[in-house]
């Protein structure tokens, strides 16, 4: 059985030892209570610099192999895009942009004396291999949006392209300039948690959700401007699973990240439906799962093991 370690970097980093596609032992985790509403904690990873979140990544990954020397593969799963080992973009965590991920890995780990192979993925691939060994799906196509402080869109199998779907454009507002990256009118300016903070400053997204709620015996919310704005969210969502469905056909599509508790499922289908009208297209489904740490870990490592042939 592969023994391998599934490193996941997002909001946190999060790493664990992977044997026959489970977990063994505890997580090993930066920041150890991670608040996604604590605006310091959301920032933790960001203030690091470039070889100050290596060295945190590699401290993880130590962590989980337990003193095991047979570790036969690593898997690490990173926002951004990510290719031939290079972050090329990283809007969320920005001192990345630029590094050559890979070689500074496995250069800090082999002072450690950890020689296993580094597989570097964007982190939302990474969940979406993860669900795929969760479900018994890795002989099929799997699409998940992770919605969190951005917006990630992965896809298992792996295939050679960009596939930052958080940045399809959604809106034709002049006004939507709320991504990260600077785009205008992008789903993750939007829907991205980050994003939401900067739109409502007064408020914090559950508040705003919240507010938007109707109450049955009135038919009315506490705040109209953010009914508007769930209505918009949802509409965002549904734009952008509508245009994966018209450019990679129907399918299984999954909604996961700290965020999900913000969907609501009936009026997001309802958009789609409006949105996707070829019938051959129609027999897609969407299926809401926890933001499982577990999953993700899991998911990178499976990546892992495949790109070194275990």
């Amino acid at each position: 059985m592969a023994k391998t370690i599934g490193v996941t970097v997002s909001e946190r980093i999060q790493a664990g030892l992977v044997v026959d596609h489970r977990i063994v032992g505890p997580l090993h985790i930066f920041p150890a209570n991670y608040d996604p509403d604590s605006e310091d904690e959301q920032d933790a990873l960001v203030e690091l610099p470039t070889e100050g979140l290596v060295r945190t990544i590699c401290d993880q990954i130590v962590g989980a192999a337990q003193g095991a020397t047979d570790i036969q593969a690593i898997g690490v799963a990173l926002p951004g895009l990510v290719r031939n080992g290079v972050v090329e973009e990283a809007p969320n965590l920005p001192q990345l942009k630029g590094s050559r991920i890979f070689e500074l890995l496995r250069n800090e780990l082999a002072t450690r004396d950890i020689q296993a192979p580094v597989t570097v993925l964007n982190d939302a691939d990474g969940c979406a291999a993860g669900l795929a060994s969760l479900h018994g799906r890795l002989d099929s196509v799997v699409r998940v949006w992770t919605l969190g402080i951005g917006i990630g869109y992965g896809r298992y199998p792996f295939a050679e392209g960009v596939w930052e779907g958080g940045h399809t454009v959604v809106s034709l507002d002049d006004k939507e300039r709320y991504c990260g990256c600077g785009g205008r009118g992008h789903m993750e300016g939007i829907m991205g948690h980050r994003a939401m903070r900067l739109r409502f400053l007064d408020m914090e997204p559950e508040e705003v959700f919240e507010a938007a709620k109707l109450d049955p015996s009135t038919g009315h919310c506490a705040d109209h401007r953010c009914l508007e704005f769930k209505r918009l969210w949802h509409k965002a969502l549904a734009a952008g699973t509508a245009s994966a469905i018209h450019i990679g056909g129907a399918g299984k599509f999954f909604l996961t990240g700290f965020n999900v508790r913000f969907v609501d499922l009936p009026m997001l289908k309802d958009y789609l439906q409006q949105m996707v009208k070829m019938s051959p297209l129609q027999s897609y489904s969407m299926e809401i799962v926890n933001d499982d740490a577990q999953t993700r870990v899991i998911g990178a490592a499976v990546t892992a093991e495949q790109a070194a042939g275990l």
